[in-house]
């Protein structure tokens, strides 16, 4: 008679391993045991030492790709393996890439009656928003698919200070934090209140009307302001000044 198993699983070990597939990167789920029971409860045999290989996506790889609409391709920079002091950084630590540069770029976008072109050049240097865009394999390297209102600038030099932000986008370097409380206690990183006031740096040349023309932005460079405190994207300069790149309807207001 034929009997319906059922797998009952409990805790960590190693040994034989599930195929993986193309297009996905296995990794390990481990079981101490795994016992088999048919529809009366009774066990049917057990093993020990199961490792199930559970797939998680890598990006796909391509050898022909063509952006479309106002779409842009951009080749990601290497994630940096080093601090600034040298020491080597494991691949878990390594932060994730925000920059790149444009290899292709879509035919642009309607607006209204208006055909508007993609606003940066393949070549050009970009940073773009954290978690924008779909990345893909491209000519055996790491590539970002994204729409061009996700590029928050362009950067052309290895600081951010000198980011030209494109669009909407504002750069505002952050108000430093209080090293200590009123009473003179020095206060550690984790204990610093967040700031959300600063100076605007650099504003883009404004978002796009129904006509296709730019509207001016309500801030400006050398603006003292106030700003949302979770919007944007957090930068550090060089010199280790603290920046932020978000858009001017994040800005909530210019103070005196």
């Amino acid at each position: 008679m034929a009997a319906s198993a059922q797998m009952t699983t409990t805790s960590h070990a190693a040994a034989s391993f599930v195929p993986s597939f193309e297009g996905f990167r296995p990794s390990n789920v481990k079981f101490s045991s795994v016992s088999f029971k048919n529809g009366r409860g009774m066990t049917l045999g057990s093993t020990r030492g199961l490792v199930v290989k559970a797939a998680t996506t890598v990006a796909p790889k391509y050898a022909t790709l063509k952006p479309l609409g106002d779409r842009v391709l951009v080749k990601i920079n290497a994630a940096e393996e080093k601090t600034a002091g040298g020491i080597l950084l494991p691949s878990t630590a390594q932060s994730k890439p925000q920059g790149g540069e444009v290899v292709a770029v879509g035919e642009g976008r309607t607006i209204g009656l208006h055909k508007v072109e993609v606003g940066v050049k393949t070549g050009t240097s970009v940073v773009y928003s954290k978690y924008a865009g779909t990345e893909v394999q491209f000519n055996g390297t790491n590539h970002l698919l994204l729409k061009e209102d996700d590029i928050v600038g362009i950067l052309e030099t290895d600081d951010i200070k000198d980011l030209k932000p494109l669009n909407d986008r504002v750069l505002i370097k952050v108000t430093e934090a209080e090293q200590t409380t009123a009473g003179g206690l020095l206060l550690t990183q984790s204990t610093k209140e967040k700031p959300s006031t600063g100076t605007v740096i650099a504003v883009g040349p404004g978002p796009l009307d129904e006509e296709g023309k730019r509207k001016e932005l309500t801030v400006s460079a050398g603006n003292t302001v106030l700003y949302s405190k979770y919007a944007g994207n957090d930068f550090k300069g060089s010199d280790g000044s603290e920046y932020i790149a978000q858009r001017a309807s994040d800005v909530m207001a210019v103070l005196p």
